[in-house]
């Protein structure tokens, strides 16, 4: 499926029939948020972050995700959703157990994802970073799909975005240590490393 047409970071672009215009990914389906802003500078594209989500907590296919990333969670529909309805978050792709891509906000805007969080010594890691989220926790596998669907993503990415690169590519709990724990101990980051030749998670810390 894979045919190397340039050479950026270690890693062979291809051409698979993903696709990005005006900040959308072919085939993602859109849910736009409102949960996003401006980007300081949209050319400083040079961070991936990679999530896990469920919503009800450990249960998948459910529209709890997206609800929450659209601010229509309903709070009377689990106790857990009474502490998290209020929130105002978002992430510019979700990446489902049967390898569906939900895109929420276009990437040349600012998804709220990382809050509080650094790499390489730069603070606000939104204003500089794609994120992605797996749908998973961090008491399970993933499936093979979505890496599969993850790696042809980055691919996209990497081709469209000239100021990222395969090695800045990270989790949350990488630039949010204290507060976060995804995309967890399950994520397999040696899969991924094989996947796009590169040595990952990224070291976070300067």
């Amino acid at each position: 499926m894979y045919t190397k047409v340039a050479k950026k970071g270690g890693v062979g672009f291809n051409n698979s029939m993903f696709k990005i215009k005006n900040g959308l990914l072919a085939p993602a389906r859109i849910v736009k948020s409102p949960n996003y802003d401006d980007r300081g500078d949209e050319d400083d594209i040079s961070l991936i972050v990679i999530h896990n989500i469920s919503l009800p907590p450990n249960e998948f296919g459910g529209k709890g995700i997206e609800q929450l990333f659209t601010n229509t969670l309903d709070k009377t529909k689990h106790p857990f959703y009474e502490e998290i309805h209020e929130l105002r978050v978002s992430s510019h792709l979700l990446i489902r157990r049967d390898g569906e891509i939900v895109q929420f906000v276009p990437f040349h805007k600012r998804a709220w994802h990382a809050g509080v969080s650094q790499y390489l010594g730069r603070d606000v890691c939104n204003d500089f970073s794609i994120g992605i989220e797996m749908e998973g926790t961090d008491f399970e596998p993933f499936e093979e799909i979505q890496y599969k669907t993850l790696n042809d993503v980055i691919f996209a990415l990497l081709k469209n975005y000239p100021t990222l690169n395969s090695s800045a590519i990270t989790g949350h709990e990488n630039i949010a240590p204290e507060r976060k724990t995804d995309p967890g101990p399950y994520f397999n980051w040696d899969k991924l490393s094989l996947m796009l030749k590169a040595k990952l998670p990224a070291r976070c810390e300067k």
